[in-house]
């Protein structure tokens, strides 16, 4: 591979023709509803102005049991094991989401904000995923040594939204589906795939801003919906998503990364956002994620928990419709028309 190959594969550019759409003028994506992410002059108004609360250099972990190793048909395992990763066991596959399992988030996992708690499961012990997926190409979300190993010893999945498809390639990455907004696509054994909307944006470098989707997914089986939202500022893509893909079974809502609320809002939920989110794509239940790991924004570490508390309290949801895991730990949600055990 030559030197300009390499580069640009590390940096994850593209400059392929893009469909023109609500959300693409044939170059670049953005957000139909009008928020996009802020400029870069608020970036450095921020950085100059910022407050940020100070988080502990180190958080261990709690020792749980590990993940169940099968589930009845319609029950869903979820295994949180830090930010955007989860892992999710159903009867008849294994998925995981964003996963990340770099001590950083940031170029070659190395650079970058620095986790405070460690991926509460190595990837050397989970089982082999058949099925990833990749919401977006921030590097809390998407790193490439974290998917290759993913990989080795098998051919799962990977599913990404339009424009990264050709990125996760060039990793030797071959078994790929690229899909735009409410495009759907076959995974065999029952199951689908539908790429979803969300208010975000894309970049690895300061020269491909917005260069490929960034996206939710919506798994649907005859047994169990699972949606998984990626990152996403609140918008009116929730009660959409609720309405074409609903019922929902299980529903992973970002609720951290939001202060200050003038910068962060665009591109990143509150957890009262999070809430109504929730509320709007009527899941039956969701479970919070993107908290307490990497430093990104100015809250405290546990204020989103806080906050989500108050939140549920203030809507009248209950904390089991709606609530997080520990890092590590694990819960399972019973069939729809079964009472939780």
């Amino acid at each position: 591979m030559s030197v300009v190959s390499f580069v640009s594969s590390a940096l994850g550019r593209t400059r392929r023709a893009l469909p023109v759409s609500d959300h693409c003028d044939g170059e670049r994506f953005f957000n139909p509803a009008s928020e996009q992410a802020r400029p870069i002059g608020d970036v450095i108004t921020w950085q100059r102005t910022r407050e940020k609360s100070a988080w502990p250099e180190f958080v261990p972990l709690t020792p749980y049991p590990p993940p169940p190793a099968q589930v009845i048909p319609g029950a869903i395992a979820a295994t949180f094991v830090g930010h955007s990763t989860f892992l999710l066991r159903t009867a008849n596959a294994v998925i995981l989401t964003d996963p990340v399992f770099t001590t950083h988030a940031g170029p070659f996992g190395r650079l970058g904000p620095r986790r405070v708690r460690p991926a509460a499961l190595p990837l050397d012990s989970l089982p082999i995923p058949d099925i990833v997926l990749v919401s977006h190409n921030h590097y809390d979300h998407l790193q490439p040594s974290s998917l290759r190993r993913c990989a080795q010893g098998a051919e799962p999945q990977f599913v990404t939204p339009l424009g990264l498809g050709p990125f996760v390639r060039r990793l030797t990455l071959q078994n790929v589906i690229e899909l735009d907004w409410w495009k759907t696509a076959d995974l065999g054994d029952g199951r689908t795939v539908t790429c979803v909307p969300a208010q975000h944006f894309s970049a690895r470098t300061p020269f491909d801003r917005n260069r490929t989707l960034w996206c939710g997914f919506v798994l649907h089986s005859a047994t169990e919906t699972i949606y998984f939202a990626g990152d996403s500022g609140y918008g009116p893509h929730f009660r959409e998503i609720g309405r074409r893909s609903g019922p929902i079974d299980l529903a992973l809502l970002p609720i951290g990364a939001y202060e200050p609320r003038w910068f962060m809002r665009p591109v990143h939920m509150n957890p009262a956002e999070a809430v109504q989110a929730h509320v709007d794509i009527a899941a039956r239940v969701s479970l919070g994620m993107h908290f307490g790991t990497f430093q990104l924004t100015d809250e405290a570490i546990d204020e989103p928990l806080f906050a989500l508390d108050r939140a549920l309290d203030e809507r009248g949801v209950s904390d089991q419709a709606f609530t997080t895991i520990d890092f590590g730990d694990s819960t399972v949600i019973p069939p729809a028309g079964l009472n939780a055990r």
